[in-house]
């Protein structure tokens, strides 16, 4: 569904000397640097995937989702989405997908939601019949009947982020970008957002390439991951061959007591509880130990949390 070849996005940003007498050099004599914001990428999505694409502010993340929406041209490879190239913009291919962003609005601020949505119906030629399918199946989903009707600015941003997401969705694309879908939502919110996109993603095969720097996101609603620092793809594969190769541990908490848990060191917690970091190779070893000699001992294993993983990941990967 998704095919990019050596994908790579070079900008020619100005130098200026600080001063007035950079600023009137400037106007007559102008240096340029290039920032080369990706770098020759590789990777290919499935019709049907959910992929989280991550990477730490400024590492070409949302640069590579606009290539693939066609916002900007590539200045070299390639990248193909559903068959098309995203830069011709041809209006097959914008029906086919849709793109999200947690910072940028489509609402019309001053009028009620559901008159955007009207709007989107005109601009996609919807068929009046799907369209009110579709509204009303989006409505349920995502909770939206107690302000569909009500002025965009007078809606919190978990309300509005859902109008956002509903409008996005009206003419059913089968490839959705998702950039920061749940920024700035409440614990609950989220989880509608969430598993609102699992759903959307199951009933139609759609195929989702999602950014986010909230690891909630990440680790419910995809299973492979793509990192990208400074423009250089890292890392790609699933989220548990990433916890295994960047993870520092497995971390096992036991609740209890026994010279069994001194003795292999692990450190009391609250709640009497204890806890031990080791490496994956030696849990089975371990949880051998402790079972043999506290059989009804209540215990579990638990993976490095993923904001621990994705730093070691960067951190080794460049280095």
């Amino acid at each position: 569904m998704i095919e990019v070849e050596q994908l790579t996005k070079v900008y020619r940003v100005p130098i200026r000397e600080p001063g007035i007498v950079g600023s009137v050099t400037s106007l007559w004599r102008r240096e340029y640097k290039e920032v080369r914001a990706v770098d020759a990428i590789d990777f290919s999505v499935a019709a049907g995937e959910r992929v989280g694409f991550l990477g730490p502010n400024g590492a070409g993340k949302t640069t590579t989702l606009k290539m693939l929406t066609g916002l900007l041209h590539p200045s070299a490879g390639s990248c193909r989405v559903a068959g098309w190239k995203p830069q011709d913009r041809q209006r097959d291919f914008l029906r086919t997908i849709t793109l999200v962003m947690g910072q940028k609005q489509q609402l019309i601020w001053d009028l009620p939601a559901i008159e955007t949505f009207a709007l989107n119906k005109a601009l996609f030629d919807i068929p009046s019949k799907q369209y009110a399918e579709t509204l009303s199946e989006l409505t349920k989903l995502l909770s939206l009947q107690e302000f569909l009707h009500q002025p965009v600015r007078n809606l919190s941003l978990g309300q509005r982020m859902r109008c956002e997401l509903a409008a996005a969705l009206l003419h059913r694309p089968k490839v959705l970008f998702l950039d920061e879908p749940t920024i700035g939502m409440d614990v609950e919110v989220q989880a509608i957002v969430r598993q609102f996109i699992i759903e959307y993603n199951q009933r139609y095969e759609a195929t989702i390439m999602l950014t986010s720097h909230d690891m909630a996101d990440v680790a419910r609603m995809v299973r492979r991951v793509i990192l990208i620092d400074r423009g250089v793809v890292r890392y790609d594969g699933s989220l548990e061959g990433l916890s295994r190769e960047f993870g520092s541990g497995r971390t096992l908490v036991v609740r209890g007591n026994g010279p069994v848990l001194d003795r292999l060191g692990f450190s009391l917690m609250e709640d009497d509880k204890r806890r031990l970091t080791i490496s994956p190779d030696r849990v089975n070893e371990v949880l051998g130990d402790i079972l043999r000699e506290l059989p009804q001992v209540e215990l579990t294993v638990v993976d490095p949390p993923l904001d621990d993983v994705l730093r070691r990941a960067f951190g080794e990967k460049r280095e």
